[in-house]
């Protein structure tokens, strides 16, 4: 109390002349809370950015809106430098938290920025390889490229069969991780894939081309050394065509869908001359056929997935063109009747195969042309399902009906 006079004196003299603001006087009221530390029902909030006192800031200072807080005690804000301030446990809980939480959520965005080492299950590691070379997929490339095989008129030959399914399946799975490893980003954006191994950082990208590397050198050698040297090259072909091409035109022409379905028509061939070790007009009907076959099948798929594509950055038939995604899938339905036609024509399969095959080509042409006429989902779905049994089916005749090799043999030998 004996220093408040001469601080009043002092303030006087700084003061003169001038008139008192009611944040000088704030600030005289917060002087003598210091000194006394009395229990108050109000304290005043001091103005964050204004550090000098209020009697040597000039006439014009604005005066600051003030926060009233009910307290119990009050603590000094400006201790005196003999003093330690003292903090109130209940004051000080509300502060701690909001510093814990900043503190969490910045070790959590650091550590999202670091890099972070990929441990690897050997548990899990056949089922995310699977899924990486695309097992379905690879299952059905082997089982047209063994279709081919069988309707090849050749006797059949066990070990040059299981060297061809066996090379033709690693073909496929290098060419589909490759696929994967591409796509990454794109994958990301689509509900489709999103769950693909690549994406959800199951394996790394290293291991994921390793695995492709060391299925395409062996599956090629397999082709060529083990079987003949045109079907190992129709296999690295396909791959090719499928990294190096389909992949990439994905996202900048409907093309693709035109280079898909050659990858998807040369298994069968490579069946076929892995046979017979040439490429005869039998092969190409078994090729024309599975061409045929992708449209109606990836465009009610694709239709389904409009919205996943588009999302994805590819440029779909069913994105870009949606009457012309409808046409050929309808053009092909009916493609389909023509080629069965053919087989009888070109020596591969009986007269019986054009007429015990029509009814499931007209069923799906009929499916295709529902799905031109109507253009909804439940159309395409129809067509996408008849298709799946629609080719083992077509196979499973075409082989019933298929021409022996011994009378092709009878056919060709001069009578005496």
């Amino acid at each position: 109390m004996q220093q408040v006079p001469c601080k009043f004196a002092c303030f006087l003299r700084a003061t003169k002349g001038k008139r008192v603001t009611f944040q000088q006087l704030n600030f005289l009221k917060r002087m003598y809370v210091i000194e006394h530390n009395k229990a108050l029902c109000q304290r005043a909030k001091l103005k964050p950015e204004s550090t000098a006192p209020p009697y040597f800031e000039g006439q014009h200072s604005v005066p600051e809106k003030t926060v009233n807080h009910a307290v119990r005690s009050v603590s000094p804000l400006l201790p005196p430098l003999s003093e330690k301030p003292t903090v109130n446990e209940s004051e000080a809980l509300p502060m701690a938290i909001p510093n814990s939480t900043e503190k969490t959520v910045v070790s959590i965005s650091q550590e999202e920025k670091q890099w972070k080492e990929m441990k690897l299950q050997l548990d899990t590691l056949p089922g995310v390889l699977a899924r990486l070379s695309k097992i379905k997929l690879t299952a059905l490339v082997v089982s047209t490229a063994s279709a081919g095989f069988a309707m090849a008129p050749v006797p059949f030959d066990l070990t040059c069969f299981l060297l061809a399914s066996l090379g033709t399946g690693l073909s496929s799975c290098a060419a589909n991780a490759i696929n994967q490893f591409f796509e990454v980003p794109f994958d990301s954006n689509m509900n489709r894939t999103k769950n693909r191994p690549l994406v959800r950082g199951q394996i790394s990208p290293l291991l994921a081309v390793s695995f492709a590397i060391s299925c395409a050198v062996p599956g090629i050698a397999l082709l060529t050394l083990g079987v003949n040297p045109l079907t190992g090259a129709l296999g690295a072909l396909n791959i090719a065509l499928y990294t190096c091409c389909y992949t990439p035109l994905k996202r900048i022409s409907i093309v693709n869908t035109w280079i898909g379905a050659v990858v998807g028509a040369i298994p069968p061939i490579m069946g076929w001359t892995a046979a017979t070790g040439s490429l005869d007009a039998g092969a190409l009907l078994l090729g024309g056929i599975l061409y045929s076959w992708q449209f109606p099948h990836f465009n009610a798929l694709s239709w389904g997935l409009r919205e996943d594509y588009s999302r994805g950055g590819y440029c779909m038939m069913s994105v870009t063109h949606p009457a012309m995604c409808r046409r050929v899938a309808l053009r092909h339905c009916l493609a389909l009747i023509g080629l069965s036609s053919l087989a009888p024509f070109l020596d591969v399969t009986t007269w019986t195969f054009p007429i015990i095959s029509l009814p499931i080509n007209l069923y799906i042409s009929y499916l295709g042309f529902r799905f031109y006429r109507d253009a909804d989902r439940s159309s395409s779905r129809k067509l996408f399902f008849c298709s799946l049994w629609h080719l083992p089916l077509l196979l499973l005749l075409m082989l019933t009906c298929k021409k022996s090799w011994y009378e092709k043999k009878d056919k060709k030998e001069p009578i005496h």
